[in-house]
């Protein structure tokens, strides 16, 4: 598979590592306005041909697929453009920057019928895939209590960089620049984390979203400081569950860390993902009248570059998929839309969103 990487920030080398491991995977192509970044990215990666846009990149065409790495608002216009010259794509989450977008994406990929899948990273967690298993295998009995949160530190903390300095952060923080703040860029992860493992969708959200002062009249040159910080979100998903939700970049202490307890009536689990490593214990049988938890051994699971990867050579959309990260964008803004009118909403059922992608 000929590969173009369309995008060399942080994120991309991430991808080239990634995809330089699989067997049969060229990168032949990067991407990006900025020339001089797209060739120090190429000459670190072994990438021949380096191009200063997507139209240049297409016209030229000697790739099978992308992996979009592009800012969030850039996602939609890239995609779409690749899929037009019928390039099977891996796009970063978020898929765009609201649903009505995101679904146009997910129906444009759907006409094409190419691979198209969301870099939904924490899919690759082989305890959350555990814990996903054993809800569905009724370990745990009807989930009835959901606990999820994404917790990270670089607005205190200089492990990853100086935010108030680089660009890669300052965007995040700055609606203006397509950032939808900490609910867009790891609300999408952490939701899909509890719903995934859960095994069910959210039905009802409710959400209150904050941006706290980080400057005078927070602002930071060219930036708006404006987009929220941290979330809370309260849920009840499909199942019956009741779920809380949050995350934040201001949680001192925590670098990186992803959690998610599952609690039903006849059993616990409890998810945990930090950048050391992940785990998985859980409460069942027996040891539920004591509260009693042990460590699962969760094993091994593919990752979603190498998903895609087989899943471009077998002709067929794997998971999580365009529909499903359009889905996830459904909920984000409703939650948005809850901040605002200070309301619960529901998500459009399943008959309705059936007729609205047929009419669309």
């Amino acid at each position: 598979m000929r590969l173009l990487i369309l995008g060399t920030g942080g994120m991309a080398n991430s991808h080239a590592k990634a995809f330089a491991e699989i067997e049969g995977v060229e990168m032949v192509g990067a991407v990006d306005v900025d020339p001089t970044r797209a060739k120090v990215f190429a000459a670190q990666h072994g990438i021949e041909h380096t191009f200063a846009s997507l139209d240049e990149a297409i016209a030229w065409g000697k790739f099978d697929a992308a992996t979009n790495v592009t800012p969030d608002k850039a996602h939609h216009p890239t995609t779409l453009a690749l899929i037009a010259a019928g390039k099977h794509v891996l796009c970063e989450k978020p898929l765009a920057e609201n649903y009505e977008k995101a679904a146009e994406m997910a129906a444009a990929a759907e006409r094409a019928g190419l691979v198209t899948m969301v870099n939904l990273t924490y899919r690759n967690v082989a305890p959350l895939q555990k814990a996903r298993e054993l809800v569905l295998t009724d370990q745990i009995g009807r989930v009835r209590h959901i606990e999820a949160s994404y917790l990270q530190s670089w607005l205190v903390s200089k492990a990853w960089g100086d935010w108030a300095s680089e660009s890669k952060w300052l965007w995040r923080l700055s609606t203006k620049h397509g950032s939808n703040g900490v609910l867009g860029d790891v609300g999408i992860h952490i939701l899909d984390f509890a719903a995934y493992g859960a095994g069910s969708s959210v039905e009802r959200v409710f959400a209150r979203l904050k941006a706290f002062d980080k400057a005078p009249g927070n602002r930071i040159g060219e930036y708006d400081l404006d987009a929220n910080d941290s979330f809370a979100m309260t849920a009840e998903f499909e199942n019956g569950a009741m779920g809380v939700i949050h995350a934040s970049r201001w949680a001192t202490g925590h670098l990186n860390e992803l959690r998610l307890r599952l609690h039903g009536d006849k059993g616990a689990l409890e998810v945990i993902h930090t950048p050391d490593g992940s785990s998985l214990r859980a409460c069942l049988g027996p040891d539920v009248e004591k509260a009693k938890w042990r460590t699962v051994d969760a094993g091994t699971v593919p990752t979603n570059y190498q998903r895609f990867v087989e899943a471009v050579r077998a002709g067929h959309t794997a998971e999580p998929g365009f529909r499903h990260a359009a889905d996830l964008q459904k909920v984000l803004d409703l939650a948005i839309e809850t901040e605002r009118e200070r309301r619960e909403l529901g998500v459009p059922d399943r008959e309705a969103l059936q007729e609205e992608r047929a009419a669309g």
